[in-house]
């Protein structure tokens, strides 16, 4: 059966790496990594930092063609470059189908793409205004939530191919529920997500495939099993127990 989703598989080809005891091959969710199939629609990558979820994200994003700091494809700058060769290891299976829109967001070098929008704003070749993609308010006179937000609401078209690297960030509960609302609408409009996140607000999106890296490896888990939600529950659940336990003195 051919595949209509615009990611329908992702593999390490194993063949080519000279040695797993280099970085980015020596994490352990790399070293074990094979093959990971998506959700046709939410696909969540979570684990602790340094765990590689970001890695991955990065290289998925590069190997399709996105600026490895971020953007849409049609973004090539560079401040510093950071990014792993993972990208160079990847085979990703397509679908038949093209996406029509699609933006890789990394939280830590948000900045530098609303910097690159205002530079290239400042050239006469652009009219109308990038910006205007964007809400048409300058990204960096907002705070770092509101200008996710104004990517999310107003960049965001439908019928894409989206991968969003921790955007809870810059988000504060409730901005992560219209998030998901969001991201919901874009779903049912033909569009695929990859979210690395350690939010359990975000990863709570019903039928979405979590993916779990850590010592072990990367492993597909369901939403109660992940520890960011039984770490939450258990917090407010009794949140004078767990905090009498934790600053104790001993």
């Amino acid at each position: 059966m051919i595949s209509t989703q615009y990611i329908s598989r992702i593999s390490l080809q194993r063949e080519k790496v000279e040695s797993f005891d280099r970085y980015p091959f020596l994490l352990p969710a790399v070293r074990s990594f094979d093959t990971l199939v998506p959700h046709p629609k939410v696909t969540f990558l979570i684990g602790e930092n340094g765990s590689g979820k970001s890695t991955l994200m990065e290289a998925i994003a590069v190997s399709m063609g996105f600026n490895p700091e971020g953007g849409t494809k049609n973004f090539n700058f560079g401040t510093r470059t950071s990014h792993s060769n993972l990208a160079d290891y990847l085979r990703i299976a397509k679908g038949v189908r093209r996406p029509k829109d699609g933006f890789f967001l990394r939280a830590e070098s948000f900045f530098n793409v609303a910097t690159e929008i205002e530079k290239l704003d400042e050239e006469p070749a652009f009219s109308p205004p990038i910006i205007d993609s964007y809400g048409g308010r300058s990204l960096h006179e907002q705070s770092h939530g509101e200008s996710f937000m104004a990517l999310l609401m107003n960049r965001f078209s439908g019928k894409g191919l989206y991968l969003l690297d921790e955007p809870e960030a810059a988000l504060s509960p409730q901005r992560q529920l219209t998030a998901l609302a969001r991201i919901h609408d874009l779903v049912t409009d033909d569009s695929q997500f990859f979210i690395a996140t350690h939010s359990p607000i975000l990863m709570a999106y019903p039928d979405a495939t979590i993916y779990q890296f850590d010592a072990n490896g990367m492993s597909k888990v369901a939403y109660e099993e992940t520890e960011h939600y039984q770490v939450m529950r258990s917090f407010l659940m009794n949140p004078e127990r767990m905090l009498r336990n934790l600053l104790r003195s001993e």
